[in-house]
């Protein structure tokens, strides 16, 4: 067999594989070659069954642990309470105030590092895959908690599975039913854990330097644990008294450290009529005081000339020596009139659309510069580009053209109605009792 790569090796179903050596060896990559992200030179690699794949940094998805783990697949109970265990994670999820339903925050930082790589771990061994690919999973918890994960999951609830396992951790090599020692990006030995220590090549360094950097740590575990425990202390009292915040607008936000609380509150929406108080606010903020009164002079203007245009056609007709000329003439110049004022109602609105967007968007600009790291540990960044995407356009484009439209119906409402009174006065009574019943029928 060559060691310079994978040439001519299998690996059997249930099989557990270990695979080490000093950092930059090449570890990570033949995972990855393995997953077909790095593109081989030579040579077929073939899969028998589904691959997990539990990377050295954890990749945890915005929301719940329980949505974490199951990541789209349908609840299994059994299962799941499997997965949990083997990984450690029931002591976590118990001491959270809502269970597995506690809210991981953007990019996991609620959680610590060992917690974030163990409710992956946890996703995997869930996910019931026929092999694992893990990628040093054990580099983010302690030593306690790597011997329980390695007894519980890798060798007890992955006992069936075919496993190979990235670790430094060389206690746990005698263990496995082979290991792979690798060196400067080539594979240098292959065998059992019994071979390669008797074989006197790098891997025995490898084992007595590990021994001997253990050795050198065991007189300083007292003083480091007792630091520890200070450190611990000093932390408890600190997050008590400090890192909680209550924002009004995005319920209640806990800080880091502090396991249990719904990081991100469900986004409010609205729907159904709000009334007048949104386009009172769209004005305000804008400040197109000046744009509006100029746009509702304008829609009177035409209104005045649409409804003169009207008149001058029940007076003409009446006057019996009128020419045509004149006829066409007077209504041709009402109607230019009446046209140009709905062109000036248009650039109207469009600089109060103008003048309100550059309102909002430096408003919007100016929060997110000056808003706390909270804001952003606590707030999924989709949500911050939605406001600055898709709500910022409704504002440019939809906003102005419904208080034009608003305004135009109500002025055109009034002079419909005046004009008929203007005729016979007890339409009045007949409108107001409508008006009333559209309003009683809109709720």
């Amino acid at each position: 067999m060559k060691y310079d790569n994978f040439e001519n090796s299998s690996v059997r179903k249930g099989e557990k594989i270990a695979v080490c050596g000093p950092v930059g060896a090449g570890k990570t990559s033949i995972l990855h070659a393995m997953l077909g992200e790095i593109p081989k030179i030579s040579g077929t690699v073939y899969v028998s069954g589904s691959i997990a794949h539990v990377s050295q940094t954890s990749w945890i998805q915005s929301g719940t642990i329980r949505d974490n783990i199951l990541c789209g697949k349908p609840m299994d109970e059994e299962r799941y309470k499997r997965a949990v265990k083997s990984c450690a994670l029931d002591k976590d999820i118990d001491n959270f105030d809502h269970g597995d339903l506690t809210e991981i925050g953007q990019r996991g930082i609620n959680m610590s590092g060992g917690q974030k790589q163990r409710i992956q771990l946890a996703r995997a061994v869930y996910n019931d895959a026929g092999i694992y690919l893990l990628d040093d999973p054990f580099s983010a918890v302690d030593a306690q908690t790597a011997a329980i994960l390695f007894n519980d999951c890798v060798m007890a609830a992955l006992r069936n599975k075919t496993v190979i396992l990235v670790t430094h951790q060389v206690e746990f090599l005698s263990e496995v039913d082979r290991i792979v020692v690798m060196h400067g990006g080539r594979i240098t030995q292959i065998g059992s854990y019994a071979e390669l220590l008797t074989s006197g090549t790098a891997f025995e360094e490898l084992v007595i330097a590990h021994r001997d950097a253990m050795t050198e740590l065991d007189p300083m575990s007292n003083e480091n644990k007792a630091q520890r425990h200070d450190m611990d202390t000093l932390q408890a009292e600190e997050s008590n008294k400090c890192y909680f915040t209550q924002q009004k607008s995005e319920g209640e936000i806990s800080a880091m450290g502090l396991p249990g609380v719904q990081l991100t509150a469900e986004e409010e929406k609205g729907t159904g009529d709000f009334g007048w108080r949104h386009f009172l606010d769209y004005i305000v903020v804008s400040k197109g005081y000046l744009f509006l009164c100029l746009g509702i002079l304008a829609q009177f203007g035409f209104v005045i000339f649409q409804a003169a245009s009207t008149y001058w056609l029940a007076v003409a007709i009446q006057i019996p020596k009128i020419s045509s000329g004149l006829l066409i003439g007077v209504y041709t110049g009402i109607s230019t009139l009446s046209a140009v004022f709905v062109h000036l109602r248009s650039i109207y609105s469009a600089h109060l659309g103008l003048k309100a967007s550059k309102a909002f968007f430096y408003g919007f600009i100016n929060s997110i510069f000056k808003a706390p790291m909270i804001f952003f540990d606590s707030t999924p960044v989709g949500r911050i580009l939605t406001r600055a995407s898709s709500d910022l356009s409704i504002l440019d484009f939809d906003m102005p053209m419904s208080v034009g439209f608003a305004a135009a119906g109500c002025i055109e409402l009034v002079a419909a109605i005046g004009v008929i009174a203007f005729v016979t006065w007890e339409v009045l009574i007949v409108a107001i009792l409508a008006m009333i019943a559209v309003k009683y029928i809109q709720g």
